[in-house]
């Protein structure tokens, strides 16, 4: 279950990904995650994905 709190979530997320996952999509994959509602989610928290970086600032 992924934590509702969108700072909570932007941590977690990023962490899975400079610590466990090579990209967003193997990220969402693994976790059964839909990856635009994952986006949404953090675009409303103002946060977007950069694929160059890896993250999202």
């Amino acid at each position: 279950m992924l934590p509702k709190d969108p700072m909570i979530l932007l941590s977690y997320v990023n962490t899975k990904l400079r610590d466990e996952y090579e990209s967003l999509d193997a990220l969402c994959a693994d976790l059964d995650l839909d990856r635009r509602t994952l986006e949404e989610t953090l675009a409303a928290a103002g946060f977007v994905y950069r694929e160059e970086q890896k993250r999202f600032v």
